[in-house]
């Protein structure tokens, strides 16, 4: 099991470091033990992610959601999340991103019924609830999509330090782009952030992460 262990902190540390699309680095198999068997591996021999310490009290927000009601992110306390910030005419992270997280889901077995993973949408202005619950559909029925607006974005940003920005000079006042941050948020079931991770952490890795705080931290 060490030796499992070390393997991934290395590909955790390769992938903290890389900045370039995914397509420029190699893939590793990592093989993933089940959530069992990570209940008594001890503190230091897991990758955590860039832990936050001490853990941040994020704020409280209500967005139009892919319920298609108004939905508070607190009315998730009790769950730990995974939060990604995006928006959905992204042509490379989200998709990728929301894809791993179905891995993800996958590898952390009946501890995913502990976590549920959160889409924010940075240009609430085309991604209505209906537009996000048919886009989030596409990866799993069970993500939980919010329409964000500037004003509770730029209030939240604090927490979590990202990042967006509109490139309204490329295109119509409908077809722009936007530059933003890629990293994924592990918040605790009271609302605390507790780790973040890269873009291109790997999917086992991840799950590892999210099972050790799963089990250790409830």
């Amino acid at each position: 099991m060490r030796c499992i262990s070390l393997l991934v902190i290395v590909v955790a540390l390769v992938s903290g470091c890389a900045s370039s699309p995914r397509g420029v680095t190699s893939r590793t198999a990592i093989s993933t033990p089940t959530v069992e068997a990570l209940r008594d591996v001890p503190t230091p021999d897991v990758y955590l992610g860039d832990v936050v310490d001490p853990p941040v009290r994020v704020q409280d927000f209500t967005l139009p959601s892919s319920t298609g009601e108004p939905m508070s992110f607190s009315d998730l306390n009790g769950q730990w999340r995974v939060l990604f910030i995006g928006y959905m005419h992204c042509p490379d992270f989200c998709p990728t991103t929301l894809a791993e997280y179905r891995r993800v889901k996958a590898l952390l077995s009946d501890a995913a019924e502990q976590v549920t993973f959160v889409y924010l949408s940075v240009d609430g202005a085309r991604d209505t609830p209906e537009m996000l619950r048919t886009y989030l559909d596409n990866f799993d029925p069970a993500f939980v999509g919010f329409a964000g607006d500037d004003e509770t974005l730029a209030r939240i940003q604090p927490d979590y330090g990202f990042y967006y920005r509109r490139n309204l000079t490329t295109g119509s006042q409908m077809l722009y782009t936007i530059d933003h941050s890629t990293r994924s948020y592990l918040i605790d079931p009271d609302g605390l952030l507790r780790t973040t991770f890269t873009y291109q952490t790997e999917p086992q890795t991840m799950a590892r992460a999210i099972a050790w705080y799963v089990q250790h931290e409830t």
